[in-house]
């Protein structure tokens, strides 16, 4: 069965097939890209209010993606892993997910998740782990990440941030959005992270 997220799955695709490294090429490829889909009811979240603005600042490479993701964002189902008593209103009403396949997402697939998550400005996102392997593909620069024991550094739009199993990692938006492509593997698919940090220690 075609669903209108077929195009969406398309123009991820390409646009991961696009980028020039190593190991997304590998995880792209390991990927069965024939999935069936799931029907997902809508649900939109305060986060998209960012999604224009994302959209302004992306490369060329990704406007195919992004401007399908901002034309239908209401259509879309989209998700949050924590509540306010984790991170607070201001990171929840800032914060917020799209998977497009995974155990949860538009699409159905049991052994991989990717998806997009979007991150308003001034939010940090404190240290994290999970089992799953990360890999985040920024389409906004700007936003500093930290992985490890190591300081925040910036990152433009378009570089590839690789979080291994179970290490640590941070990101802080400064004074634009954040819009990231992400694929999740190895691991619990929706497994929620176990948290090692706070929001006032992100800003050191």
């Amino acid at each position: 069965m075609t669903t209108k997220f077929d195009e969406l799955l398309g123009r991820f695709h390409a646009y991961l097939a696009s980028v020039d490294d190593a190991l997304v090429r590998g995880a792209v490829a390991r990927i069965g890209w024939d999935m069936p889909a799931r029907a997902l009811a809508p649900h939109a979240l305060g986060c998209l209010r960012h999604l224009d603005r994302a959209a302004d600042l992306a490369p060329m490479a990704a406007q195919p993606l992004i401007q399908w993701l901002a034309q239908r964002r209401y259509e879309s189902h989209w998700g949050q892993t924590y509540t306010e008593a984790d991170f607070g209103k201001t990171f929840i009403d800032n914060y917020g997910w799209l998977e497009l396949f995974g155990t949860r997402g538009h699409f159905a697939n049991d052994e991989v998740a990717a998806g997009l998550l979007i991150l308003g400005p001034e939010i940090v996102y404190p240290d994290h782990h999970h089992v799953a392997e990360e890999i985040y593909i920024p389409l906004t620069g700007g936003t500093a990440w930290r992985m490890g024991e190591g300081g925040f550094r910036k990152r433009e739009a378009g570089e590839v941030v690789h979080h291994a199993s179970n290490v640590n990692h941070a990101m802080r938006t400064g004074s634009e959005p954040l819009l990231a492509l992400y694929i999740w593997r190895g691991g619990p698919l929706a497994q929620k992270s176990t948290i090692t940090g706070t929001a006032a220690q992100g800003r050191n």
